[in-house]
């Protein structure tokens, strides 16, 4: 299964919190009450997502975190790679070199396409899409399951 961490997860919802007012900066312990997440959590994603370059902080009273850029010039793939590393479904297919049957394999270039597809896919959604209560995913069918909008998430 592919699958996100939690911590990404939750780096998805302070950056969301972050670009309800990308131009305010915020404290840490304002985004932790307004996200519901731990301060030491929500001080660990902050910390990361600025060495990334996705925020910026400054200390002092008037300091805390805002977003370094607009949120729709940020991606889910941005935060992704800032949080988990580069999007690679399987070991060869986010760089070549790494596997010792690359050469005699048949199938990594194929591996290689779809990890592209899920990273144009990434670079396509916007952290304002993220953040938009709005945002309505199209509907898609997987393996004959139409999938939508998560129950509750209405």
């Amino acid at each position: 299964m592919l699958k996100m961490s939690r911590l990404t997860d939750y780096g998805t919802m302070v950056l969301s919190f972050l670009a309800t007012n990308p131009t305010q900066m915020q404290s840490a312990s304002d985004v932790s009450r307004h996200t519901h997440l731990a301060l030491p959590t929500v001080s660990k994603l902050l910390k990361q997502m600025a060495r990334a370059g996705l925020v910026v902080s400054a200390r002092g009273a008037k300091g805390g975190y805002q977003l370094s850029r607009a949120p729709d010039e940020i991606s889910a793939a941005d935060v992704i790679d800032a949080l988990e590393g580069p999007v690679a479904i399987t070991q060869c297919s986010g760089s070549v070199g790494h596997c010792q049957l690359e050469d005699i394999c048949g199938v990594s270039s194929s591996w290689q396409k779809i990890n592209v597809a899920i990273r144009r896919a990434l670079d396509d959604v916007r952290l304002s899409h993220l953040a938009a209560d709005e945002f309505r995913m199209p509907p898609i069918n997987l393996m004959g399951i139409p999938i939508t909008r998560e129950a509750g998430r209405q």
